[in-house]
C-alpha cells in the first residue's frame, strides 16, 4: 500500500550512513541531497542508454544520492511503513522492468499511461531506504525524454505537504487499487 503521508523513516543504522559532517538540520540535508540531484540529472540527460534496466535505475539512485549517502544506489534491506518486503525488491525490479518494456513493445498503452503506470509501480516497490519519490519522478521522466515525450508535470515540492501532494498521494493509493484514474487526470494523460 502507498502511504506517503510522512517522509520514509530513516533507521539509526541508515543515518550512521550520512556522509557529509557538516549537516545538522533537515534544511542542510535537503539542501545537499538537491545539490547531488541537480549533478545526476545532468550527467542522465547526457546518457543515451536505456533506464529500463536494474542496472540503470540503480546506477541513476546513486547519483542522486551518492555525495550524500552511503547507501545510495543499494536496495534497501529493512522494511518500511510503504513498499514490498526487502527480500522481493530484485525480481519485482525486473518484472516492473520486463512489463513496461513489453507495453512498449506491444503498444499496449500509450506512451505516457506506461510512463504513469511505471512510476506508481516503481513508487509501490520502493526499492532504496530513501529518496523513492524523487528517485521515481527522475526516472520516469527521463524514460519519457528517452520517447521523445514532454516529461510530467508534478508539480512543485511534492515532498512537502500540499494540496497537491495530497492529491498525488491520493492517486496513488487508488492505482494501489488498480483504479488508475486519478493517476492518469493528476498527470493530465
Amino acid at each position: 500500500m502507498t502511504d506517503l503521508n510522512a517522509d520514509t523513516p530513516i533507521t539509526s543504522e541508515e543515518k550512521e550512513q550520512l556522509l557529509p559532517s557538516y549537516i545538522s538540520t533537515r534544511d542542510e540535508l535537503n539542501a545537499a541531497e538537491q545539490a547531488n540531484i541537480i549533478k545526476a540529472l545532468l550527467w542522465a540527460e547526457k546518457r543515451n542508454e536505456s533506464f529500463l534496466s536494474q542496472k540503470a535505475l540503480v546506477e541513476l539512485h546513486r547519483r542522486m544520492f551518492s555525495d550524500v549517502w552511503g547507501w545510495a544506489g543499494k536496495y534497501r534491506k529493512t522494511p518500511r511503513n510503504i513498499g514490498i518486503d526487502a527480500y522481493k525488491i530484485p525480481m519485482e525490479m525486473e518484472s516492473l522492468i520486463s512489463d513496461t518494456l513489453y507495453w512498449k513493445e506491444n503498444h499496449t498503452y500509450s506512451l505516457r499511461e506506461i510512463a504513469a503506470r511505471f512510476h506508481h509501480k516503481l513508487v509501490y516497490i520502493h526499492p532504496f531506504p530513501n529518496g523513492n519519490g524523487r528517485f521515481s519522478r527522475m526516472a520516469t521522466d527521463l524514460i519519457l525524454k528517452q520517447e521523445g515525450q514532454m516529461p510530467f508535470k508534478w508539480g512543485d515540492h511534492l515532498e512537502k505537504i500540499s494540496q497537491r501532494r495530497r492529491l498525488y498521494i491520493e492517486a496513488l493509493r487508488e492505482a494501489d487499487k488498480h483504479d488508475f484514474s486519478l493517476l492518469f487526470s493528476f498527470l493530465n494523460i
